[in-house]
């Protein structure tokens, strides 16, 4: 099960992560393409990559296939726009 909803637009996502959200639905993961990811709205929420510390969702982040990641909570909705480099 995924923890956000999702709308597909052209060639890009919607993504909404709720506030309700519990905060162990956030797991560690890594995908199978390239993707960019662009924040909707001012967040507090933090985006991590492995090994790193947390970073602000407030530009552009790209991630790569295969790179292990996660969000955590911020308060409020955390909503984004993903484009998969295929």
């Amino acid at each position: 099960m995924i923890p956000f909803s999702e709308k597909k637009i052209n060639n890009y996502y919607i993504r909404k992560f709720s506030e309700n959200i519990d905060s162990d639905e956030l797991k560690w993961h890594r995908d199978k393409e390239d993707r960019i990811v662009s924040p909707i709205g001012e967040t507090n929420w933090l985006f991590q990559r492995e090994n790193q510390l947390p970073e602000p969702i407030n530009k552009d982040i790209r991630i790569k296939a295969n790179e292990w990641h996660r969000v955590i909570k911020g308060t409020g909705d955390l909503n984004i726009k993903v484009y998969k480099i295929l």
